[in-house]
């Protein structure tokens, strides 16, 4: 079955990579195991709830021409997860939109980020706080939706 998602997911990845507003932030494809003390990740295609459920994308296609090409729908979580070391939950959470920003600016400034054929954007995003042994913990989901010829 061909599909976008492992193109988008990639390039996510890399533009968290070289993205220098997101120095110093922990960038990951999917869940990573890690003893790592790492305050601030951007997760690409993983919600940040190890007890969750796992669920990267979901999509849905329908063919855009005669057998010949299926235009695909997409949404792909993202998440910010972000801890501040002590109790400043709001600092947390202003930091996880800080995060979040740099991602929308990519598709502000190219909705295809690099990638023919294909338009997205951060559809939604759902925010969690909580005091964890790190500290606050703010996480913020986002659902990067799309659609894209394959």
């Amino acid at each position: 079955m061909g599909s976008r998602v492992p193109e988008v997911i990639d390039r996510l990845v890399a533009l968290g990579e070289t993205d220098a507003g997101l120095k110093g932030v922990r960038i990951t494809d999917g869940p990573e195991m890690t003893e790592d003390a790492d305050l601030e990740w951007f997760i690409v295609g993983f919600d940040g709830d190890p007890n969750g459920d796992f669920q990267t994308a979901n999509t849905l296609g329908g063919w855009a021409g005669l057998g010949s090409r299926r235009e695909e729908q997409f949404q792909i979580t993202v998440a910010v997860v972000v801890y501040n070391g002590d109790t400043d939950v709001r600092a947390a959470r202003e930091r996880a939109y800080e995060i979040a920003s740099r991602v929308e600016a990519w598709f502000v400034a190219d909705p295809s980020i690099g990638l023919p054929e294909l338009e997205a954007a951060i559809e939604a995003s759902q925010l969690t706080q909580d005091q964890t042994p790190k500290g606050a913990q703010a996480v913020l989901l986002l659902t990067v939706a799309g659609r894209a010829f394959t």
